[in-house]
């Protein structure tokens, strides 16, 4: 509210009701300080990238892929509620909001009910977009391909996926 207020008084500095001529170089001063200082206003709320919203978007994502790759592969489905995956995110700066690097930690139930858990690594975006990836040693979800049953090599949908934050989720 701050910024907003400000770029407002910048742009309506030295008017008054009297209409009045002012140079168009003035003007355009005017109008570009009073930009910027809008366009620097969505900095001044707090961030939409925050623990809570990433953890319920990660989690939804995850589950929606590993239901979709287990079609994809040729095994028995299981849908994403069964799945039951839960996450825990921080930022590796610490804080709980903000762009910057996070690190996930899904539990999620696998075929048989067995818990399983995995770590993602996630690069977050001002605007909340996010790329997760998994290290592909330290996972049971493979590398960057997997094998179908019918022996055909494909993407691994859970090995790196992009993703915006759902705000339909809050």
């Amino acid at each position: 509210m701050v910024c907003a207020t400000a770029a407002y008084a910048i742009l309506h500095a030295g008017t008054s009701r009297v209409d009045r001529v002012v140079p168009p170089r003035t003007s355009s001063i005017r109008l570009g300080l009073a930009g910027a200082l809008m366009i620097a206003a969505w900095g001044c709320g707090s961030s939409p990238v925050t623990r809570s919203r990433i953890e319920k978007s990660i989690a939804a994502t995850f589950a929606n892929l590993v239901h979709a790759q287990l079609s994809r592969i040729g095994l028995l489905p299981l849908s994403p509620s069964s799945l039951s995956v839960k996450a825990d995110c921080h930022r590796t700066s610490g804080g709980a909001a903000g762009a910057g690097d996070w690190i996930c930690t899904l539990i999620w139930s696998g075929p048989n009910g067995t818990r399983l858990q995995d770590m993602y690594d996630l690069s977050v975006g001002t605007d909340g977009c996010y790329t997760a990836s998994v290290d592909p040693t330290e996972s049971q979800l493979g590398g960057p391909t997997v094998t179908t049953v019918a022996g055909q090599t494909k993407r691994n949908l859970l090995y790196k996926f992009r993703r915006m934050l759902r705000y339909d989720l809050l």
